[in-house]
Parts: C-alpha cells; sequence; structure tokens
C-alpha cells in the first residue's frame, strides 16, 4: 500500500508541473492574440483594395496580361502552406496539411503537376519524413510575421510564374492557410492567386454600389506588372498574419484543455491517494486488533 501510495503521489505532482506549464503558454498565447487581431483587421483593407484595383484594371481593360489570362493548358501548379513552427497548438497543422492532400488530389485529377513552397517547420518536417521535395522553405516567425517574409515568398513566386513551365515554372499559384473566423474556430481556406480570378476582391455593401472608375497612366500593362508584386506580397502577408492569429487561438484552445485534463487527473489521482492511504490505515487497524486479539487468547 505504501509503495502505490507513492506512484499516485508522484502522478500528483507530475500533472501539478504539466498544469503550470500549459497554464503559463495558455496566458502566453492569450496575451498575443489580440495584437494578432489587430494586424490582420489592420491588414485587410489594404490587401482587398490591392485585389480590387487589379480586379478593376483587368476589368476595365481589354490587355492580355498574365496576371489574369488562363493558359490554355496548365501542366504546373504552385503551392504555398503555411504551418507553424510550433506544436502544442492542437489541429492548426495538421488539418493543413490535410487539407493540402486533398488539393493535391485534385490538381493531380487535373493533369497539373504540383510544386511545393512550405512555411513554418511543421510543413518541414512532414515533408522530410514523408520524403516529399519541395521548392523553397521558410521557417521561424510564423507566430509573429514579418512583411521581409512575404516579400521574399513573393518574389519566389512571382519569377516562378513568369518563367516558362518548359524551364521549370508554373500555371497556377495556390496558397493554404488557416483563416482566423473566431477564437473557437479556425477554417483552413485555399485561394488562388494566380492568375487572378476577377470576381475576387471585388465586393459591394449592396447591389446599387458604384464602383470606381479609373485612369490609367502610363498604359495598362505597365500598370499591372507593377500591381502584380504588390498583389503577391499584400495576399501573401494577409494569408501570414491570418494563420499567425489561428495559431495563437489554436494555442490557447489546446492549452486550456490540457490545464483543464491536468485538473481532472489531480482530481482523480488525489482521490485514488486517499482511498489508497484510508486502505493502508485500516489495514494496519486490522493488524493491530489482530495481534491484541492473539495475546488475548494466549493468556
Amino acid at each position: 500500500m505504501g509503495a502505490q501510495l507513492r506512484v499516485y503521489r508522484q502522478k500528483i505532482k507530475s500533472a501539478q508541473t504539466t498544469k503550470k506549464i500549459t497554464r503559463a503558454m495558455e496566458l502566453i498565447s492569450a496575451s498575443r492574440i489580440q495584437k494578432a487581431q489587430q494586424r490582420v483587421a489592420a491588414s485587410g483593407p489594404y490587401s482587398r483594395a490591392v485585389t480590387r484595383a487589379v480586379s478593376a484594371v483587368a476589368t476595365f481593360s481589354n490587355v492580355d496580361h498574365i496576371l489574369t489570362t488562363e493558359a490554355e493548358n496548365p501542366t504546373r501548379a504552385a503551392v504555398v502552406l503555411f504551418t507553424s513552427d510550433r506544436g502544442l497548438a492542437g489541429a492548426f497543422s495538421s488539418q493543413i496539411i490535410r487539407e493540402m492532400g486533398e488539393l493535391r488530389t485534385r490538381l493531380e485529377g487535373e493533369g497539373k503537376v504540383v510544386v511545393y513552397y512550405l512555411v513554418g517547420r511543421k510543413a518541414v518536417a512532414n515533408f522530410a519524413f514523408r520524403k516529399r521535395e519541395s521548392e523553397a522553405q521558410w521557417i521561424g516567425g510564423t507566430d509573429q510575421p514579418v512583411f521581409e517574409t512575404a516579400q521574399q515568398i513573393g518574389e519566389a513566386l512571382v519569377a516562378k510564374f513568369v518563367q516558362p513551365t518548359a524551364e521549370g515554372g508554373v500555371d497556377e499559384i495556390h496558397i493554404l492557410f488557416n483563416r482566423f473566423v473566431s477564437m473557437v474556430t479556425q477554417v483552413p481556406e485555399v485561394v488562388r492567386l494566380l492568375p487572378l480570378e476577377v470576381v475576387e476582391g471585388v465586393e459591394s455593401a449592396d447591389n446599387t454600389e458604384l464602383l470606381p472608375l479609373y485612369e490609367f497612366e502610363p498604359e495598362v500593362d505597365k500598370v499591372l506588372d507593377a500591381l502584380l508584386p504588390v498583389y503577391i506580397e499584400s495576399r501573401i502577408f494577409n494569408a501570414m498574419l491570418q494563420s499567425a492569429a489561428s495559431e495563437h487561438a489554436a494555442r490557447q484552445k489546446a492549452m486550456k484543455s490540457a490545464s483543464d485534463n491536468a485538473d481532472k487527473l489531480i482530481k482523480d489521482f488525489t482521490r485514488l491517494a486517499n482511498n489508497a492511504r484510508q486502505s493502508e490505515i485500516t489495514q494496519q487497524i486490522s493488524e493491530i486488533v489482530g495481534g491484541a486479539d492473539a495475546l488475548s487468547s494466549a493468556k
């Protein structure tokens, strides 16, 4: 009984230590989520405005540009995955990787070769474990994104998109990230960046809203050339911010569940330890009574 009681006490101590760690991580994520939400809200209008401007240029001009022109027979597609650098965030990264499998199946079913760009150590580790190849990788800072990383990703994607497919270029670019909906909901989302779908970003409060008229200076094709990297970088950075906010929310939720489970374990093991201690006391009393009875009988 004594050995069993020691085991229960060790388990209680271990659960208490785990609870301290998970509680601290929960509080850290809770302190960062508000700032992450503010950054998402701040970047949203700019990203939508750039997308809307590109859509307007493409809509009100008859110029065939690489940004809006669909390839006749697309054969290669690039997919950018946004995962986390660290774990302990529930299904945050796993649901992106699962969604990536469905996207790959769809693209390959259309006869396209898929090339991957990975953001976050979780995606890199998954590809390394499964021995899959990727074009480029970016790790570090997924929970606090910086615009320089978005610029690097954008430059790599634009260079690949303007390159002929015969030389290793791509006809399409897709990004896959967790969109922040609320503190309890983060939804995997697939967005095709290029070629631009003109319906993207053209949002109106009602059907009577008048869209702005644009005058182009210089020529339309030069305007689109200038807007291409701006559009890509803004959408990439917005996806990074959405992913960061989703990561903090998912980690806070996961750590709260872990803390609640630790509380339950502490209660369960405390109850078992009390039962073991009571059984030990009862056994000792029984031995004392039995010894006293034996002495009385001997007399």
